[in-house]
């Protein structure tokens, strides 16, 4: 039986299960790599940017015309398109700043559809589509990377940024375009079409491999964007547009690597290549149908439910504050800053003094027909395969020969001799949904690889994308995660402003500061828009990156990972949920009628408070509730199977941070939040247990089930509670460098492995580059090694 106080919260949960969260649909949000293409592309832009629509119109315009008189963009034929873009390409490669400005927007123009020939959004984006590809197949993209990389180097842009007190949105205009050209490219090459011309398809793969290898400046273009965040975090180029340096690395990640759909394709394929089981299902799907409904009550809670009422039926009337108790909020939706404190309050006993308004039907008749008993619907089955590990089958075949036999056999999972018959049908059920992951294979190979450095063989070594990519990253690894983290921090809406922290807003400040209301409002709608872009690119960034890593290989995850925990990223995050989340998801910041293309094609009607809050009719902000998802992923995936991070979590009380999040009612974020309460639920204590039925009932029914995981019951083994945070990490550090120097560094190797050349004429044939000194003072090494040294022929014939 639950004690009184258990009783009666649970029974306040079912009611408030009943009728509070029936008032509040689930949010209809689809989870995907990027939003639709359409608001993607009006996220490049803030709204200060607008003027510069028309400005790049002008640019094209003056030399279109002036090359090809009384006649439209659109009337052309595609062999006068080309011979018009590679005429702009060549305008390019001009010593004159402006002139190169001029050509450059002049192409932007272009890359943005030629709106101005246009009269509908469909139309400027088969437009924009249309040119895009066009630009590729001059060389556009090359010419631009070079061009980015000789304003990356502009020391003279850098100082003059350094030493002014108050940077804006001019400071960047060369650097804006350039990379306003390079987002629309990615953009609109990666999206696919079903009437895509075969030609196209074939421009596309090309482009992604290009992308992604080190063909631009010998390193391939999303490390060039990481130096640029490191050398903006570092405080010598404080003028970089920071949300398009982002926006571009993320695209140009998700592009080349691909998406959560593609990564879900590779794990499956690489499964079968290492003789895998396939998956017991596919995650995708299984998240995609969740619905995020609150737990029903137990079966013990309903009957004891039902005997109270029986004793109760005498009383006829109910107090005041029992009322107080029936219209009080969802536990989900429970004031912030009271709920800890009625959870853990010991003493409250206010909620078994008298019965719920439920308990008696004639004073005050339920919202809906059908009594709370005949409510509760259990769930047909679980949605997700429970998986063991061969770890755990070794833990307890080891625990049960102890306990029944008095010896054990270490890693032997197949002698039961001498075990009792339940045991047998337990191991037997164990092995069923043994689950062994492709983390595993690569560790354990990884492993051999070290002890068997001459017999273990060549490691076969694939260089996808993701591999190059970790190569070009791995010298400045720290650095660039520590950049991210710093920029995540200064956009999170947590964050107070302090002089030391970064300016993100560089390329969103005009440079003459508003003077009406009006002006004043759009600037702050625009800079918490920024702000939400940054963390919603900064997340999809890492996320992406590590879930690549992962499936490439573990040590590589393990060590973006590592450095991610060693950069505070786990309170940093929890920081940025310690606010109204409900508020951050649900927030209004974007003006509908500034957006690309809606501003361009229709007219702009006088901007005024009720035209700024027009056309946006969401429950919720897309991008907010992507980055949330996104930033609990991030968390679930540093903390998995650390044990020593787990203690993190507990030690930063993310309990209550976390449960406040399960206000947002929506399946996957509640799965992610459920997940991170799951693992440190056993140090909580039987308290917090007590109090938190309800979220313990939603963990078993949503989150996977670990056979022989006793999460809910606080038993701590040693294992699992490995108290010396740094030891466990030092070994993982010391795995991750052993790794590195075997795969990467060439120079470290040890000289005793090294194949050694026996013959005499390749030894003698090899070209030897002598230093100058000893050139010059050859007569004398000869006279001095040669000549004055007497040899004994016989000998040395012999």
């Amino acid at each position: 039986m639950l004690p009184n106080k258990m009783r009666g919260e649970f029974s306040r949960d079912q009611r408030k299960d009943s009728e509070g969260l029936s008032e509040t649909p689930d949010l209809e949000f689809e989870y995907s790599d990027a939003d639709k293409w359409t608001v993607e592309l009006s996220e490049l832009y803030s709204y200060t940017e607008g003027p510069e629509f028309l400005l790049n119109r002008k640019c094209f315009e003056e030399d279109f015309h002036t090359h090809i008189p009384d006649q439209k963009w659109t009337e052309l034929d595609w062999v006068q398109h080309r011979a018009h873009a590679m005429r702009l390409l060549d305008g390019l490669d001009v010593i004159c700043r402006e002139r190169r400005l001029k050509v450059a927007r002049a192409i932007l123009y272009m890359a943005q559809g030629t709106f101005g020939e246009c009269s509908s959004d469909l139309e400027v984006q088969h437009w924009m589509r249309y040119n895009v590809f066009l630009l590729l197949d001059v060389g556009a993209f090359t010419a631009l990377v070079e061009l980015l990389n000789m304003e990356i180097d502009n020391s003279a842009a850098c100082s003059s940024a350094v030493r002014k007190p108050a940077i804006s949105l001019a400071d960047s205009t060369d650097l804006r375009v350039l990379l306003n050209i390079m987002y629309l490219m990615v953009e609109a090459i990666q999206r696919e079409e079903p009437t895509d011309s075969p030609e196209w398809r074939t421009i596309r793969e090309t482009f992604k491999s290009e992308l992604g290898s080190p063909l631009y400046n010998h390193e391939p273009v999303s490390v060039m964007l990481f130096e640029m965040v490191t050398k903006f975090c570092s405080g010598h180029a404080p003028h970089f547009p920071m949300k398009k340096v982002l926006l571009l690395l993320w695209k140009t990640i998700l592009f080349t690597l691909g998406g959560f759909e593609q990564l879900q394709c590779s794990k499956v394929s690489k499964r079968v290549a290492l003789g895998l089981p396939p998956l017991p299902e596919d995650s995708i799907r299984v998240v995609r149908s969740m619905r995020a409904a609150s737990p029903p009550a137990s079966a013990s809670d309903l009957i004891e439910q039902q005997q109270r009422r029986a004793r109760r039926e005498h009383k006829g009337l109910i107090k005041q504050d029992n009322l107080d108790a029936f219209n009080e909020k969802d536990p989900y939706k429970a004031d912030d800053a009271r709920e800890d404190e009625e959870e853990n309050d010991d003493n409250d006993n206010s909620l078994e003094a008298e019965p719920f308004p439920l308990e008696r039907d004639e004073v005050m008749p339920p919202p809906i027909p059908h009594p709370p008993s005949e409510k509760v619907c259990f769930p047909k089955g679980l949605p997700w395969a429970p998986k063991v590990r061969e770890k755990d089958i070794e833990n307890f075949l080891e625990s049960s020969r102890s306990k029944f036999i008095g010896y054990t056999l270490g890693n032997d999972t197949d002698t039961v001799v001498g075990l009792p018959r339940p045991i047998h049908e337990s191991i037997k059920t164990l092995k069923q949904h043994k689950y062994v992951s492709i983390a595993e294979v690569q560790s354990t190979k990884e492993e051999e690889y070290l002890k068997t450095p001459l017999s273990g063989g060549e490691e076969e070594l694939e260089l996808c994308a993701t591999e190059l990519l970790y190569q070009g990253i791995l010298p400045s690894l720290p650095q660039y995660m520590i950049a991210l983290l710093k920029i995540l921090l200064a956009a999170a809406p947590t964050s107070k402003a302090k002089t030391d922290s970064i300016n993100i807003l560089a390329d969103v400040l005009p440079e003459e500061m508003p003077t009406t209301v009006l002006q004043s409002m759009k600037l702050g709608v625009d800079v918490n828009r920024h702000k939400e872009i940054i963390v919603k690119a900064i997340s999809a960034i890492l996320l992406l990156l590590l879930k690549h890593f992962k499936l490439n290989h573990v040590y590589q995850f393990e060590h973006m990972a590592q450095h991610l925990v060693f950069a505070n990223c786990i309170p940093l995050i929890l920081k940025f949920f310690n606010q109204n989340i409900m508020s951050y998801i649900t927030a209004k910041n974007s003006i509908s009628v500034l957006d690309f293309p809606h501003c361009i094609v229709h007219e702009l009607p006088e901007l005024t408070a009720e035209s700024m809050e027009a056309g946006d009719d969401n429950q919720f902000c897309w991008r907010n509730l992507f980055s949330c998802i996104n930033l609990l992923r991030i968390l679930n995936k540093l903390t998995k199977w650390k044990h020593s991070r787990t203690m993190m979590l507990v030690v930063f009380k993310s309990a209550p941070i976390l449960k406040r999040a399960l206000k947002v009612k929506q399946a996957m974020m509640q799965l992610y939040v459920l997940k991170l309460l799951k693992v440190q639920t056993k140090y909580l204590g039987r308290q917090w247990r007590k109090s938190n039925m309800k979220t313990m009932s939603a963990i078993y029914q949503k989150v996977r089930h670990r056979l022989n995981d006793d999460w809910a019951y606080g038993n701590a083994d040693l294992d699992a509670r490995p108290w010396d945070f740094q030891a466990e990490e030092c070994a993982l550090r010391a795995s991750i460098e052993r790794f590195n120097s075997r795969r990467y560094d060439k120079s470290q190797s040890n000289p005793e492995f090294l194949p050694v050349d026996n013959c005499l004429q390749s030894v003698l044939g090899q070209r030897i580059d002598l230093p100058e000194d000893f050139q010059m003072n050859y007569d004398l090494w000869l006279e001095r090694e040669v000549f004055s040294k007497p040899i004994s022929w016989e000998e040395l014939l012999q």
